[in-house]
């Protein structure tokens, strides 16, 4: 095992550079196969409604959430009892085969049910890694943070988050104006799926070279019950309860706005204009990620959590139900979703990490944060295009915000464990 960080500042940056690395590409993969759905659905799910084909890829991605309570306890677990740097690099290496795979494999039409079938193993593996990345890497950089400045080192994880949207969707619109149409849905949407692929292994030797954190080596290594899940579950329940009500917004949001409302938006829109929205949107956002970090470090994590939460149920609601196809309508519909985001994602990796020991803090903060997300943000997409179909959709846009709302009466019982 690699020594632990020694302080320098040269091992600081690259610990927190290949840390916050991985949101990005997770980020960037996450969304791009909310965007590209509509132009691969029919190579894995041929119909002849297009509706139809586009419903069958989201099923898919439903499944691939619906493995990170997996990836929550197993790398959770992992990263409590063999460290953070061993878990992180597992992560990455789920990501990179699973987006790998994906722009690799052939259409229905090469080789039948088999295209499905892989397009599936693709993103249960990279469900098994968002469920595991983002609390370990909260975890690792938590612990390496200064104790005053831990939410604008959490604004990290937003800032790459927006980024990640931003490449993704800025290579969308460009592969659709170079390419055209039927380019992107013949061959154009694999592009994007061998690039995350390409990252992730780049990521991954960034990885190797990391340290591990003082925290574990000298709070977490020497204990027999590291990593628990019945000590998670029994000694810190209560702390579970409060992690699942902080991150229900953002499983509520994250599944609706980087899968549901790129895809309408794209029926919506004119072919390439939703890549345009998201580039112009996540473009002001990154702007906005490091002052918003430095706010929450002034104000108090948990009051800026309960703000944006407000906030959303009340823009993010209304800009939701009024979409419409043009540019203006489509940047504040998605503007609203990710704002809060921006917001819940910068403060959240203090909120949550601080409410865990090192010991089961990669655990604690995985199996509520995994489970949550897989069971809002995986039927958020089926559970939208079901509710649009049925004219609906205000009772879907409403459960949204209510699970945003659960943030209120968790900050209330947010009970502090020490560093």
């Amino acid at each position: 095992m690699r020594r632990p960080l020694n302080g320098s500042p040269k091992a600081h940056r690259r610990a927190v550079t290949a840390t916050v690395t991985g949101n990005f590409i997770e980020s960037f993969d996450w969304l791009g196969y909310g965007l590209f759905a509509p132009y691969f659905a029919a190579q894995f799910f041929p119909a002849g409604n297009n509706l139809t084909s586009v419903l069958g890829a989201f099923a898919v991605l439903g499944v691939g959430v619906l493995m990170r309570p997996l990836g929550g306890i197993l790398l959770g677990r992992f990263a409590d009892r063999r460290g953070r740097r061993p878990a992180l690099m597992l992560a990455v290496s789920l990501m990179a085969g699973g987006s790998l795979l994906i722009g690799l494999t052939p259409s229905h039409a090469t080789i039948g049910i088999l295209a499905p079938l892989l397009l599936l193993i693709a993103r249960m593996a990279q469900g098994v890694s968002h469920g595991g990345e983002w609390p370990t890497a909260a975890a690792y950089l938590m612990e390496v943070a200064p104790e005053r400045r831990k939410s604008t080192y959490g604004s990290l994880f937003s800032l790459t988050t927006c980024a990640g949207a931003f490449t993704a969707s800025l290579l969308g619109g460009a592969l659709t104006a170079a390419l055209g149409p039927a380019a992107m849905a013949d061959w154009g949407w694999r592009i994007p799926f061998l690039l995350g692929g390409v990252l992730g292994l780049f990521l991954l030797v960034l990885r190797a070279r990391l340290t591990e954190t003082d925290v574990f080596h000298r709070e977490v290594r020497t204990h027999h019950d590291r990593g628990s899940l019945r000590k998670v579950l029994g000694t810190h329940r209560r702390s579970v309860l409060t992690a699942v009500l902080l991150v229900a917004g953002t499983g509520a949001v994250g599944g609706t706005w980087t899968a549901v409302v790129p895809a309408l938006g794209g029926r919506l829109a004119a072919p390439g204009t939703m890549f345009w929205v998201i580039v112009t949107a996540t473009a002001a956002l990154m702007i906005l990620n490091v002052p918003v970090g430095l706010l929450a470090d002034r104000i108090g994590a948990a009051r800026l959590l309960v703000a944006a939460s407000i906030l959303f149920a009340v823009t993010g609601s209304l800009a939701y139900l009024t979409m419409r196809g043009t540019f203006t309508s489509l940047l504040l519909t998605y503007g609203s979703g990710t704002l809060y985001l921006v917001c819940a994602t910068t403060v959240l990796p203090k909120l949550l990490t601080e409410i865990f020991p090192p010991t089961v803090r990669a655990l604690g903060v995985g199996l509520p944060n995994a489970v949550t997300s897989a069971v809002l943000g995986g039927i958020a997409p089926a559970a939208a295009t079901y509710a649009a179909q049925a004219d609906a959709s205000a009772y879907f846009i409403a459960g949204v915000a209510a699970a945003v709302l659960l943030a209120l009466p968790a900050t209330l019982l947010i009970r502090t464990t020490p560093t």
